[in-house]
């Protein structure tokens, strides 16, 4: 890949539609770090930076982080050396206000931005997640639509008993949409205002949508990916 300025793709969309494996999928096939909010807490934790251990009083007492930390946490982060040619963020920014600090972040830097959005409708995401059954030890996930055998049993890999966890009922799942919907589609219409906004067809085969984001990427920027599509 040939790029003349450093690249940050920002993965977009509803919980459950795929965005974070197609974020790890872009990560290696680019060569950036893929990087969620969660990674950069608990590394700023495992650091014991100062703002590691102002996010664990929040963290351990099971209250969200404000968003000037959480801000400052990704300033620490994207300023490390492995961020230098791009990075792929996933589930940050979450609100307009972390959006637009990030934009600054980013002007100063000369960095470009790409927002991604993986769409699916909210039947389909339930409907998948709801059959979900996920291992507590390893975290392997499997869906019971494909494999009923996968109901209440057992690991492929860990021979551990699977699980359905608690936010993966349909209840749940309805009401993570609906905060979806309200608190962070918004994001969407501000990527869409600085014209870096393209999305992708969710309910596809995963190397589909993986080959439909490559190619947004390559003809949105310098970047060629010397992989098979």
């Amino acid at each position: 890949m040939v790029a003349n300025n450093r690249l940050a793709i920002i993965m977009l969309g509803p919980p459950g539609a795929g965005k974070g494996t197609q974020a790890r999928m872009m990560g290696e096939a680019l060569n950036f770090p893929h990087i969620s909010t969660g990674d950069m807490l608990r590394e700023a934790l495992r650091n014991q930076t100062d703002l590691g251990k102002k996010a664990r009083v929040y963290m351990e007492s099971g209250a969200l982080v404000p968003d000037e930390l959480v801000d400052a946490i990704v300033t620490e982060r994207l300023a490390q050396k492995d961020c230098g040619r791009g990075v792929i963020l996933d589930g940050y920014p979450r609100t307009i206000p972390q959006a637009r600090f990030l934009q600054s972040l980013f002007d100063k830097s000369g960095t470009r931005i790409l927002g991604i959005g993986v769409e699916v409708d909210d039947s389909i995401l339930i409907k998948r997640m709801s059959s979900r059954w996920t291992c507590p030890k390893c975290s392997k996930v499997f869906n019971a639509d494909l494999d009923s055998g996968k109901i209440g049993g057992l690991c492929d890999d860990c021979g551990t008993v699977l699980i359905q966890r608690k936010d993966d009922t349909a209840e749940v799942i309805a009401e993570r949409l609906q905060v979806y919907h309200t608190a962070t589609e918004p994001l969407l219409k501000f990527y869409q205002e600085q014209g870096s906004y393209f999305e992708v067809n969710g309910d596809r085969p995963v190397n589909d949508i993986f080959n439909s984001i490559i190619g947004i990427i390559e003809s949105r920027t310098d970047c060629r990916f010397a992989i098979d599509k």
